[in-house]
């Protein structure tokens, strides 16, 4: 790798800019850089058999219309190879900071695990699904094709016991609390992701998945029920590093019985159960039966993003059983590794000191505070804790937010000349932020820092990363 100058007319993909003059340059070897008595010229490191660079005059100043269109490839191109070869990421698998590169150029796959609608949604669901949001917003920012897939577990025992309780059809509760969500986040301004789909929408592939892992010898069926058998899979427990006996106390707390009297071992988990008589179920080789949590999201993930993706995320709480159980049973279902390149895992919200939880009965409904705070306050809270760290929810923290939307506001409004040079900065120095393990808390002062300078285009491409709407 060697350093060359260039200019970095990639982050300017939608910084508003005109330029009367623009030469670009894009060669291997050696280039030869036009003579320009101003240039704004920056470095970034690039493999010597490739060298692409602009160069653009340096003084320009911003105008308020669009910025040469038919440069829009080229700028895409730039941004999506300068900020991949720089990107961190936080890898849960490795518990470091890896470097970035997507199995596709310029694609990115990835999977968040949604909700289990029997109740409605509180903070905690709003913290990761916001940060998520901006996750994905940064990537289609840098020039990316998202493909993002976000499920719902909609059979779960959960969701019977709730339909029980309350006399309902388990699809009428599931469907119910779904459109709450759903109504939630789009109050947050969080995007649809690319496929929301039912965990009941792929039965089909989970039967597939169940018979080829029964036929590798990976698992074993037993009274109409089957189940992985986790001594098959040698690498199980890589990415939670937990032993056996921390593996058994958290199996008992989430959805695990491993008092199962038809398990081989008590840590092995469900991949089909049969149903009882009152429970809903399909028709399987193996009887009337519905499938276990964990084959969901393998089968989802197979059926949409296919058998190797990018980024797989979700809340912490789900590393074991959950994310544990899928790699082993996806990995050995396919024969590739890894199954996901990169693991994401986003911390816990606490109220009155103890983790916000519906079994807690501490939670914070995103509608109740609705009512009071507009949907721009709630996010920023949400996005001012770094993903990464528990954090514990304060009201005060909504005041705060309301005050500081509000000097935003009036920011954009004022009027402001910027130098292209200037522009080019701002908008790099977003990526930098971001490049380093999405640190979107490091942004919002970034923003505040923008709002108090008036520096206006930059400011409003920052609000659009990270989904606000002010204006």
């Amino acid at each position: 790798m060697r350093e060359i100058p260039v200019i970095f007319a990639a982050f300017l993909n939608s910084v508003s800019l005109t330029f009367p003059r623009f030469f670009l340059v894009a060669t291997g070897g050696s280039p030869s850089i036009p003579a320009s008595p101003r240039v704004a010229v920056i470095s970034v490191a690039v493999a010597p058999s490739r060298t692409s660079f602009a160069i653009v005059p340096e003084e320009e100043k911003v105008s308020s219309s669009g910025w040469a269109k038919t440069n829009s490839s080229f700028i895409r191109t730039i941004i999506s190879w300068y900020n991949v070869i720089l990107m961190l990421l936080f890898n849960s698998l490795g518990r470091k900071k890896e470097k970035f590169i997507s199995l596709q150029k310029n694609k990115l796959t990835i999977y968040i695990c949604g909700i289990t609608p029997y109740d409605t949604t509180h903070l905690g669901h709003a913290f990761l699904y916001v940060f998520f949001d901006v996750v994905v917003r940064y990537f289609i920012f840098k020039g990316y094709r998202v493909n993002y897939v976000q499920n719902v577990t909609d059979i779960d025992d959960d969701i019977l016991k709730k339909a029980q309780e309350e006399k309902k059809d388990w699809r009428e509760l599931g469907d119910f609390w779904t459109r709450k969500f759903l109504r939630d986040m789009e109050s947050l301004n969080v995007m649809m992701p690319s496929h929301y789909v039912k965990a009941t929408d792929s039965i089909k592939t989970i039967i597939k998945i169940n018979q080829k892992l029964l036929r590798k010898s990976y698992a074993y069926h037993k009274d109409g029920n089957v189940y992985f058998e986790i001594k098959k899979f040698k690498a199980y427990g890589k990415l939670s590093q937990l032993n056996s006996n921390q593996m058994l106390l958290i199996s008992k707390e989430r959805g695990n019985n491993p008092d199962d009297p038809l398990k081989k071992d008590p840590l092995d988990f469900v991949l089909w159960q049969s149903s009882k008589e009152d429970e809903p179920g399909w028709k399987s080789p193996w009887g009337k039966g519905r499938p276990g949590w964990h084959i969901e999201c393998s089968a989802m993930n197979l059926q949409y993003l296919g058998e190797k993706i990018d980024i797989h995320g979700g809340g912490r709480d789900l590393i074991y059983p959950h994310h544990e159980s899928e790699i082993a049973q996806s990995e050995s279902f396919t024969g590739k590794r890894p199954f996901v390149r990169f693991w994401m895992h986003a911390a816990m919200v606490m109220y009155e000191g103890e983790k916000m939880s519906k079994s807690l009965g501490n939670l914070i409904m995103v509608d109740d505070l609705l009512k009071k705070y507009s949907s721009n306050a709630i996010r920023w809270v949400l996005v001012s804790h770094y993903y990464r760290q528990p954090w514990e929810f304060q009201m005060e923290e909504l005041d705060k937010a309301e005050r500081q939307i509000h000097e935003i506001k009036e920011s954009l409004k004022r009027r402001n000349t910027i130098t292209k040079k200037e522009c080019i900065h701002e908008i790099k120095h977003l990526c930098e932020i971001m490049n380093d393990d999405m640190n979107i808390p490091k942004v919002l002062r970034y923003v505040i820092h923008l709002a108090k300078r008036n520096k206006r285009e930059p400011l409003r491409k920052c609000l659009e990363v990270l989904g606000f709407q002010l204006e």
